[in-house]
């Protein structure tokens, strides 16, 4: 994250991604794909869905840096909330169904970890640029109201980090269901 009181870009936008990449590694095909219960996503399909959502928060770093028209208003009374603390708050959050579409269930690791390099790729091409946009420049989430690019930069490894805890609970599932089916 970012801290523009200091001065200072913290990588932790690209070691969370970094510990996704690593975590990848470990999975069979079989486990990536599998789906524990009906309405709740595979391992892949929650990789899918980050590498998506990274990829149209910095598609909104880039509309931020080519904007011409200053937006004065700000975020929500949530998005205000989600700044400060500076991540989502430990709570599962459900998307309105049209919102919810389930992502791919389909990618093979390899493609899943070329995809997550491609998102580290345009994380470190904004990395230097992101400060130097016009900070009223700005692009609106449904949910955090309007945000500049710094923030729909940050925006990207909070995102990450958010789903960290679905991705154990995910794994608690698997090895769960190993453990049980050894014992059968």
């Amino acid at each position: 994250m970012h801290n523009s009181d200091k001065g200072v870009i913290n990588l932790s936008d690209l070691k969370v991604i970094e510990t996704y990449k690593s975590y990848l590694q470990n999975y069979s095909l079989e486990q990536l794909r599998y789906i524990t219960d009906e309405g709740v996503w595979s391992i892949g399909q929650m990789y899918d869905h980050l590498i998506l959502v990274a990829h149209e928060y910095l598609d909104n770093v880039e509309t931020c840096s080519a904007a011409e028209e200053e937006q004065k208003l700000g975020k929500t009374e949530f998005g205000e909330h989600l700044y400060k603390i500076g991540g989502f708050p430990p709570i599962k959050i459900k998307l309105p169904d049209e919102l919810n579409t389930p992502p791919s269930n389909s990618d093979s690791k390899e493609n899943l970890m070329s995809r997550l390099d491609q998102v580290m790729q345009r994380l470190r091409q904004w990395e230097s640029k992101v400060d130097s946009i016009n900070p009223n420049y700005k692009v609106k989430h449904e949910g955090f109201g309007w945000l500049n690019a710094r923030e729909w930069y940050d925006l990207v490894s909070m995102h990450f980090s958010h789903h960290l805890r679905q991705k154990c609970e995910l794994e608690q599932k698997l090895v769960f269901l190993e453990l049980t089916s050894l014992m059968n």
